[in-house]
Order: structure tokens, then C-alpha cells, then sequence
């Protein structure tokens, strides 16, 4: 059994930004595994191609953290929920 951590463990809480995010850099490159030209944000690429994808931790910045994405749906969402197997069309 793994022991909660205690509150002065846990990692410091972030402030909130309102500051914008600025805005993706459109980077090149050829592809890793097929050599072929393709095109990512911030240093990070998929190849239409082969399928080949670079790790996350390659772009040339952080990634936002999801509060700080200004299209997040605000609330949570209730999944959807599907009819009785028995109900009809």
C-alpha cells in the first residue's frame, strides 16, 4: 500500500496565468524514419506518411497546461448515456 502525501509534499500550486499564449511557431523537417518533408508546431511533427511521431519533449517550448487553453470547455461534462440494450430504434 503507497502512503498519501502529506501536504507539504505536494507540489506547489501554479498561479493562474491571463497572460496570452503565444502564438505556435510552423517548423520543418524531414521525417525520421521515411525521409519524407513535413511540417509541426513548435518542433513537434507526425508523418502523414509512415506514421512516425516525435516525442513531446523534442518541441522547442512547454506545452500549455490544459487551464491555460483558451478553447477548454468550461465545466465538466456528463458522458452520454446509452439506451437499454432491450429499447428499440
Amino acid at each position: 500500500m503507497t502512503r498519501r502525501p502529506h501536504r507539504s509534499h505536494l507540489p506547489e500550486e501554479r498561479p493562474e496565468s491571463t497572460a496570452p499564449l503565444p502564438a505556435p511557431e510552423l517548423t520543418e523537417a524531414e521525417c525520421r524514419r521515411c525521409g519524407t518533408y513535413i511540417a509541426g508546431l513548435d518542433g513537434r511533427y507526425a508523418c502523414g506518411v509512415c506514421g512516425w511521431v516525435n516525442d513531446h519533449s523534442e518541441g522547442h517550448r512547454r506545452l500549455p497546461r490544459a487551464d491555460e487553453d483558451p478553447d477548454r470547455p468550461k465545466g465538466r461534462r456528463r458522458p452520454k448515456q446509452l439506451p437499454p440494450p432491450d429499447a428499440g430504434p
